[in-house]
């Protein structure tokens, strides 16, 4: 029996579900792992102001089964609605409390996305801290658009396995569109957009210090790091959504999804 129940609620014209810990998430997946297949999304600024313009992204986020607050000023959007007990999913962090907690319920993990070294490095990082751990594969697919022979026969892959959850880095925006166009194609298990959790495990990425994370800087961080890649996703779509926020907040605009 199901006791946990996750709601959501709105944020510009995006669905956000309310979580108040990543063991109540956990448990919630579990309960829901049955024979149907579906697909989570790790949401951030850039996703809502993505979502926001384009309707087909919007539609891809919206039908998750669940869409958590991985960015910091959501879940304080979230808690300024009225949601006290609202807290940040970060990605990364529930990928590895997944691994974790799912030795004793041998859950059954596979990995999609990212480079094939960067694969390799995870898998050696989670045997050495998670050794009861069950990986039942991997894909390093093309950074291309797939073919659709290609798409065949990495779904074929996935469910010859049958795991119970997919790790999908392929990174925002195409994970959540591709999520979206193929978790009915398996036969079951659940779709985890991860984004860049795969570089995290393996080092390639690093964690801003926890000051910054607690006032919601860690895209700062990120923009010291990669520069010339994340200039205008965090300071042209911060600036944005803090504007639009504002006048939701305000109740001076309602943005119907």
């Amino acid at each position: 029996m199901n006791i946990y129940k996750i709601n959501k609620i709105k944020i510009l014209k995006s669905s956000i579900s309310i979580c108040n810990s990543y063991q109540e998430l956990y448990s919630y997946c579990i309960c829901n792992n049955s024979d149907l297949s579906k697909f989570i999304t790790l949401n951030n600024v850039h996703s809502t102001i993505e979502a926001f313009y384009n309707a087909n992204y919007k539609k891809a986020l919206d039908s998750a089964f669940i869409a958590l607050p991985d960015g910091k000023p959501l879940s304080i959007v979230a808690k300024l609605k009225g949601h006290k007990d609202a807290i940040r999913i970060m990605g990364p962090t529930f990928m590895e409390k997944t691994l974790e907690w799912g030795q004793k319920d041998n859950i059954k993990h596979f990995f999609f996305g990212s480079l094939r070294e960067t694969l390799k490095k995870i898998e050696y990082i989670i045997k050495s801290k998670y050794p009861a751990s069950n990986i039942v594969g991997a894909i390093s697919p093309p950074f291309r658009t797939f073919t659709e022979a290609e798409n065949k026969t990495f779904l074929e892959q996935i469910n010859k396995v049958n795991p119970d959850i997919i790790w999908v880095g392929l990174g925002a925006p195409k994970q959540e569109i591709w999520m979206y166009e193929n978790y009915k194609k398996l036969n079951r298990g659940i779709m985890i957009g991860i984004g860049a959790g795969f570089d995290y495990l393996a080092g390639n990425t690093k964690h801003a210090p926890e000051w910054m994370k607690n006032f919601s800087l860690e895209w700062l961080y990120r923009l010291i790091q990669e520069p010339k890649r994340l200039w205008k996703r965090y300071l042209v779509t911060n600036t944005l959504f803090l504007f639009l926020i504002t006048l939701e907040l305000l109740h001076i605009k309602n943005f119907k999804p």
